[in-house]
Order: C-alpha cells, then sequence, then structure tokens
C-alpha cells in the first residue's frame, strides 16, 4: 500500500507537533507555511502542562528541565509592591521560540515550506488537494488546518465563522535578565507573579532569554497584562497607525504610534507593583486583542481543524498549546487505530477533541469574566463577573489548572 500523504497548512507549533505525530504512525507529511521566512523570532511565554512534556516526548523532542525556567512559588504584589499572598508551586516556563526550534530543527528541509500561503481547499472522494496563492498544488489523502485563530482552512469550510472579541486585550512585554535591576531580580525573577489593578490583571514569570537560552543570568522576563478595552472606540485607537490607516483585528508591533506605548509605560507606573512597572517601562511592549472561538465541527470530508484553527481559549487557561499537541495525539491515535478508514479516523478524532475544546473555551471565558465585564454597568454584573478577593481569585487560577487536566483526561 503506497504511503498516505498528509498536508499541514500552518508550521507554527501545532502544525510541527502533528508533522512528526502523523510521521510517527507512518504517515508522509509536509508542512505549508505562508510566511515567506522562518519563524522563531516570536516571544511569547508558554507553560507547560504535564500532557504538553507527554506529547513533545512522543514528538521525539527530549523534553527536560532545560526546555524551560522552573518556579517554586506564586506571588501577589499590592500596588506597593508589597507581597500580600505567597504560595508554593511547581512551574517550568518555556517559550514559543524554544519549542518552535526543538521541533523544527529535527524535521526534513524537504517536509517545510515557506512562503506557501493557501488560496483554497479541494476534495474529491480519493484525495485532497491544496491550491496555494502562487497557483502551486499540493494533493494528498489528508489536510490538517493548523493556521491559527484566523484560519484560511477553517474559512472556507466555516466562512461565517468569526472570533469574538472578549472585550479586553493583553499587553506583552519581555525583557531580557540582564537587563533588569539586581535589586528588582531578587524580588521577583524566581516568581510567577501577579499585580492586579482593579478591574484588570498582570502576570509576570521567567521564560528562557535570547536564544532559548536558560542558563541563569541569560533568562528572560515575560509579562502579560489584561486591560479592559472599549472595542468601538479605544481599541479602533489602538489599532491605528500613525498614518491613520485602522488595522481590523490587531496591529504589527512596529507600528504601534509612540503615545501608546508611553502611554502605557506611565499607566503601569500609575497601577501596578513598582518591580513590575520597572521591568515593563524598559521593555518594547505590544498588544494583542482577546477573542475566543468555537467551532461547530472540526472536520470536513478529508480536512481536520487543529488547535487554534479549530477553538480558541482564552490565555487565561495557559493551554493553547497543549491544546494543540491533543489534538495532534488524538488525530495521530485515531489515523493509526483506524488504519485505511480514514472517514471513520476522523469521526473519532472529532468526537475527541469537540468536547475538550469546548471545554477550554468555557473555561477561558469564566476565568476572563471579571476583565469582560468591566465594560458593563456595574448593576448588571452576576456570577464571575463580580470582583474576588486575592484568596479567591489564586485559589480560582490553581483550580484552573487542575480543571485543563481533567478536561484532557475527560476526552472523548
Amino acid at each position: 500500500m503506497p504511503q498516505r500523504r498528509a498536508l499541514i497548512i500552518g508550521g507554527s507549533l501545532g502544525g510541527l507537533i502533528a508533522a512528526h505525530l502523523l510521521r510517527s504512525v507512518g504517515w508522509d507529511t509536509v508542512v505549508f507555511e505562508r510566511n515567506a521566512v522562518d519563524l522563531p523570532s516570536r516571544g511569547a511565554g508558554i507553560g507547560t502542562h504535564s500532557h504538553l512534556i507527554d506529547v513533545l516526548r512522543r514528538a521525539g523532542i527530549p523534553f527536560d528541565d532545560s526546555m524551560g525556567v522552573k518556579v517554586a512559588k506564586v506571588i501577589c504584589l499590592d500596588r506597593d509592591g508589597k507581597v500580600v499572598l505567597e504560595k508554593p508551586t511547581a512551574r517550568l516556563m518555556s517559550g514559543w521560540a524554544r519549542l518552535y526550534r526543538s521541533l523544527r530543527a529535527p524535521l526534513p528541509p524537504d517536509c517545510y515550506r515557506l512562503g506557501s500561503a493557501l488560496d483554497r481547499v479541494e476534495q474529491d472522494r480519493d484525495s485532497v488537494t491544496a491550491v496555494f496563492a502562487d497557483g502551486a498544488r499540493a494533493r494528498g489523502d489528508l489536510l490538517v488546518g493548523a493556521d491559527g485563530i484566523r484560519s484560511t482552512v477553517r474559512g472556507q469550510f466555516l466562512p461565517d465563522l468569526q472570533p469574538l472579541y472578549a472585550g479586553y486585550i493583553a499587553w506583552r512585554a519581555m525583557l531580557q535578565e540582564s537587563e533588569i535591576p539586581q535589586k528588582i531580580r531578587a524580588e521577583i525573577f524566581e516568581s510567577y507573579t501577579f499585580c492586579l489593578p482593579e478591574g484588570e490583571q498582570l502576570i509576570g514569570y521567567p521564560v528562557p532569554g535570547r536564544d532559548n537560552d536558560t542558563a541563569a543570568g541569560r533568562r528572560a522576563y515575560n509579562i502579560i497584562w489584561y486591560r479592559p478595552t472599549d472595542p468601538a472606540t479605544t481599541l479602533v485607537d489602538l489599532c491605528t497607525d500613525a498614518t491613520g490607516r485602522r488595522h481590523e483585528f490587531s496591529i504589527a508591533p512596529p507600528l504601534i504610534r509612540p503615545e501608546i506605548i508611553a502611554g502605557i509605560k506611565a499607566r503601569a507606573r500609575d497601577v501596578v507593583a513598582p518591580q513590575i512597572a520597572d521591568v515593563f517601562a524598559r521593555s518594547e511592549p505590544f498588544f494583542q486583542p482577546i477573542f475566543d472561538l468555537e467551532s461547530p465541527a472540526i472536520t470536513f470530508g478529508r480536512v481536520a481543524l487543529l488547535g487554534d484553527a479549530a477553538f480558541v481559549a482564552r490565555p487565561h487557561v495557559g493551554a493553547g498549546v497543549t491544546k494543540a499537541a491533543l489534538d495532534a495525539a488524538s488525530l495521530a491515535d485515531a489515523l493509526l487505530a483506524h488504519d485505511d478508514d480514514l472517514v471513520a479516523a476522523l469521526a473519532r478524532y472529532q468526537r475527541e477533541q469537540m468536547s475538550f475544546g469546548r471545554g477550554l473555551v468555557a473555561l477561558g471565558r469564566e476565568e476572563g469574566a471579571y476583565i469582560s465585564a468591566q465594560l458593563k454597568p456595574p448593576g448588571e454584573r452576576r456570577g464571575a463577573e463580580l470582583p474576588r478577593d486575592i484568596h479567591s481569585l489564586m485559589a480560582a487560577h490553581h483550580a484552573s489548572r487542575e480543571r485543563v487536566l481533567r478536561l484532557a483526561a475527560e476526552r472523548g
């Protein structure tokens, strides 16, 4: 029997994990990435759930402590920088680029094709074909849409489904450890740190630094700051560049106007702990609007959606990459179990991963409800939208991690 071929659209972490796992069960795989240049410059922190580690090892990545930075405690700082709550934890915080390079390097060069922007998908009873913007065509037995929140693959099969804006944005910042004053490093660097301005939430933690280095002194500090942002006025202004052009969903970091950057740094000095504000002020921050998305189906003939192309959960859950990895593992398992019956394999995949995706989206909405609700009149806020004290919030954060693991265990 000829080797079956999977076309994977999207060369980020989900697509790479899928490529490795499908190769491990006997499929030929080719990854098509729309960007013309390699992707390792993306700087984002990633939490490593145990399920993610298991899947990465299954994909052949020798995951160990060198893949991230260990964090042994969670703290919450008040406006004056005093520790108001401290609890032990056990986390390994990694980075997007660290995982990307580990997955990209062992993949044969001819299995990863840059500059391949998908135009459309064609399929019939016997095969599926990816048609690219430059006119090139690739034929296979299965097409995996791993092309993210604005998925071209999903857009063809679910054209009316759009990501739903959550009512807030995440300001992100990263600073090399060597650029942080020693006193501040001693106070916050080894901790998973919360700041809770009214109606907002900020988290900071250490991650691999430049060149994916995890050695002391060469790491980096990652900040995510969630702020309610009205879509009709404030978000439009934030997404307008210096020429007056409005960018519909988000704006590339270099195009954010200097006065916007200056304003958010000033705001940090006013409302968050001075240690965090100092790190933020020394960085080059950018923002991302927060969305979620729930697909009514994730398979369409010979096509399967994976990761953010299928479901988008708000980042409070800290499981975006874990979900993509578990999607890839479920797909590989289904293809192996059903061998020559693609219909049965994709039916099993959809059955397993639909409930998991829905659960993560619901959990993310619950975790972010308080921030979303800041755009509502106070009298209309209910349940999770109401303020929580620091103890209940930290308990909910810990419970969220446990619920992710439970949802993963209950798939299918």
